[in-house]
């Protein structure tokens, strides 16, 4: 049986947490020969998220530096899945889609799969403000990094779990999620892209689209300086990692590669979610 880790990151989302767990179809993925475990960051919230993600049966890692790149370091540190999903705990992303995903994986030999939200179908579920900031965002990226990657700042991903040793991720905070879409294609993994259903934030929005806007635009031509500029030593993350190199005749020259450590990250709960407690049941069907 093929291994799945899910990794969630959370900051204050007690009213999300346990719809979005439920969701994810551990049952269905086992008939397809997957084991699951969720891993749920919580991002120091303060209204319980991590003792309601415990309950439904997640792994509940700690992480005090609050910021999503922050949390996503901490918790791919604790996925030891062949292959790890990504996704919001805001109920946005379409958990219940992942064997879909997976299959999508596997059928097109990518190393990354990403997934496209901008798409006509979404435009309800999204502020007009970020739709727009989004497009712009993701035209900034496909022209400095030359892919053709449409949503450059989706956070939904299935990738193998190799891939997160093979690139030079350092952002903190909102940048992450086109910073490692960035950092894979220049390290020449495959990327593949297809589009999903991105569904009504339960709860109050917490991005800020002019100010979150702004630091991604600077920290994706700061990543293409740092990429193209001369060796900067060792990563943010203090890694003593080899550097993976590709050959020079490849269209975009492979990044030092980098693993996250575990230090300052507190695991609370190392159980393997099997499936949701009674009180985290998955619903019947999928949103429409």
């Amino acid at each position: 049986m093929r291994s799945l880790s899910v990794v969630i990151p959370a900051y204050n989302e007690a009213g999300n947490i346990e719809e979005v767990i439920a969701s994810i179809p551990v049952s269905e993925l086992a008939d397809l020969g997957w084991s699951t475990k969720i891993v749920v960051v919580d991002n120091n919230s303060s209204d319980g998220t991590g003792e309601l993600a415990r309950s439904c049966g997640a792994q509940v890692v700690f992480q005090p530096e609050q910021g999503y790149g922050n949390a996503y370091k901490a918790g791919f540190a604790a996925a030891d899945g062949e292959v790890i999903a990504s996704g919001d705990a805001d109920r946005t992303y379409p958990f219940d889609y992942l064997p879909e995903l997976l299959a999508k994986l596997e059928s097109s030999g990518a190393d990354f799969l990403t997934t496209d939200r901008l798409h006509s179908g979404n435009r309800g579920a999204m502020k007009q403000s970020h739709f727009w900031a989004n497009h712009i965002l993701s035209f900034f990226s496909r022209l400095i990094f030359r892919h053709d990657i449409r949503d450059s700042q989706s956070g939904m991903w299935v990738f193998h779990r190799r891939v997160w040793a093979g690139v030079d991720v350092r952002s903190p905070g909102m940048a992450f999620s086109q910073e490692i879409k960035n950092a894979v294609v220049l390290a020449g993994y495959k990327v593949a892209e297809t589009t999903i259903e991105y569904r009504v934030r339960g709860g109050d929005v917490k991005l800020n689209s002019v100010r979150d806007g702004v630091r991604n635009l600077a920290q994706q031509f700061g990543h293409r300086i740092r990429h193209d500029g001369p060796a900067s030593g060792d990563s943010q993350q203090d890694q003593e990692v080899p550097v993976r190199t590709q050959a020079k005749s490849v269209p975009l020259p492979a990044m030092r590669s980098v693993n996250v450590s575990s230090a300052n990250v507190a695991t609370v709960n190392v159980a393997t979610a099997e499936g949701a407690t009674p009180g985290c049941q998955p619903s019947s069907g999928r949103a429409a």
